[in-house]
């Protein structure tokens, strides 16, 4: 309740300021950030689906013939749900390396990710990402940016750019979704979730520590995939321990390491 109030209290300053103030805008501030303190997990689906279908019309998606659709249909033949929330899988056609899992169900993956990982390698990070929406991680990062969109509309109150203030809303719920900054414990969920999800659909686990290994190879080169890799790690725990830590668990469990590819 007291970031409530200390919000609104940040409005009403700005807006003895300005004569621009628009006090409908800002009391939708406060409103926002009242109903970020309680979203329900239904709330979260539906801001998210908002910001994915537009991430969708303005991204340029493989279409359902293209050869990195057919194949992430085969890996992911079966998965339908997690914890109740339905699953659609869309790739991007992009030379980055990345994947995401969103709180609506949407699992996203670039195709720069396929082209360096197996089949099984692929599933373990896509495991991963699931991990996040499956331990309520998403939620907690869909709040946040609620709370940063109920800031921004009340600056936007106290502003000439309020259009564009406004609009950036959708960008906060973005940043949570690409810029999400898990905590290292949810890191470690997330891996142990992956880890589990391909045992769970009869594939070797050391597949976790082998993917791992090949995003720390990319990290370690001096390309825009390796810049992108390095930020994505920046929030995670160390990429050598995670590698450590999922091949242990993978050879006291009796699995043997694959061949390399």
């Amino acid at each position: 309740m007291k970031k409530i109030v200390l919000l609104l209290v940040c409005v009403m300053t700005l807006a003895s300021c300005s004569e621009s103030f628009n006090a409908a805008r800002a009391l939708n501030g406060g409103m926002m950030a009242a109903q970020a303190m309680s979203i329900s997990d239904a709330q979260v689906q539906s801001y998210v689906h908002q910001y994915i279908t537009q991430l969708d019309a303005q991204s340029k998606v493989c279409g359902p013939s293209d050869p990195y659709t057919v194949r992430l249909k085969r890996i992911t033949s079966g998965l339908t749900s997690v914890e109740g929330v339905p699953l659609n899988f869309k790739v991007y056609k992009t030379n980055d390396v990345n994947a995401f899992a969103c709180a609506d169900g949407s699992v996203r993956v670039y195709t720069g990710l396929m082209d360096i990982m197996t089949d099984d390698e692929l599933l373990g990070v896509i495991g991963h990402e699931i991990g996040h929406v499956a331990g309520k991680h998403s939620k907690k990062q869909m709040r946040q940016a609620i709370l940063t969109a109920a800031a921004m509309e009340g600056v936007a109150s106290a502003s000439s750019t309020t259009a564009a203030l406004a609009d950036s809303q959708l960008g906060a719920i973005g940043q949570a979704v690409l810029g999400a900054k898990y905590s290292r414990k949810q890191e470690t969920e997330a891996d142990d979730f992956g880890y589990e999800f391909l045992k769970a659909c009869g594939k070797n686990p050391w597949a976790m520590a082998m993917s791992f290994e090949k995003l720390q190879k990319v990290a370690g080169g001096n390309t825009q995939a390796a810049s992108m890799v390095n930020n994505l790690f920046s929030s995670h725990p160390d990429t050598a321990e995670r590698i450590k830590r999922m091949a242990s668990r993978a050879t006291a469990e009796g699995f043997k390491r694959p061949a390399s590819k």
